[in-house]
């Protein structure tokens, strides 16, 4: 699972956004739960969760075998029952978050991605945490994702503070050579094997 063909040399968004899709779509359903569970452990072992207040996590596109936040969501509910959780809603480019409280409140949108359809607006300021949707990163935490900008024009309005954490299945490619200004990069990046610092 961290193999990678590019990974001694720079690619743009679009090469790494095809191959790595096609790279995660090959992965079965068991690499994804065992993955998924690593990814909470490594979150709940390695960062100061006592400290932490409000953690936003995008819902994972099953259909496009995303990391499967829900065992992020469900760790952390049964671990750390203080800390509130965020979930996203697409409105108008841009999103919306609000407080989980259950799967009912919950709906699928246009995209086929889980939303909110009620329920308490968080305030940006108050997340202390991102969990962040990504296709690959490089060596440096920039980031891919599908290419709506969602998450970098969120990451822009969020406390300078605020840990900014992706989960990839993969390794870093070496670099991503078409970055510009509206790109926001990660803090760390968690893979099966080991925590990228950035």
């Amino acid at each position: 699972m961290n193999s990678s063909i590019y990974i001694c040399q720079a690619v743009t968004k679009q090469e790494a956004r095809s191959v790595y899709l096609e790279k995660r779509l090959a992965l079965s359903k068991n690499e994804i739960e065992i993955a998924s569970k690593k990814f909470f452990e490594s979150l709940r072992s390695s960062f100061d969760l006592n400290s932490v207040h409000v953690i936003h996590t995008y819902l994972p596109l099953e259909f496009k075998n995303e990391p499967y936040t829900w065992q992020i969501i469900e760790g952390l509910r049964t671990n750390f029952p203080s800390i509130k959780i965020s979930v996203p809603k697409i409105k108008d480019d841009h999103l919306i978050n609000y407080y989980f409280e259950n799967r009912e409140q919950l709906s699928i949108n246009s995209l086929g991605i889980q939303e909110p359809t009620s329920g308490e607006k968080t305030p940006i300021e108050k997340i202390d945490l991102v969990i962040v949707p990504l296709l690959a990163f490089d060596k440096t935490g920039n980031r891919v994702g599908y290419g709506k900008g969602f998450y970098d024009r969120f990451l822009m309005e969020s406390r300078k503070d605020c840990l900014k954490i992706g989960l990839s299945f993969f390794d870093p490619i070496e670099s991503i050579d078409d970055v510009n200004s509206n790109d926001v990069q990660l803090t760390h990046c968690i893979t099966p094997e080991k925590i990228y610092t950035f």
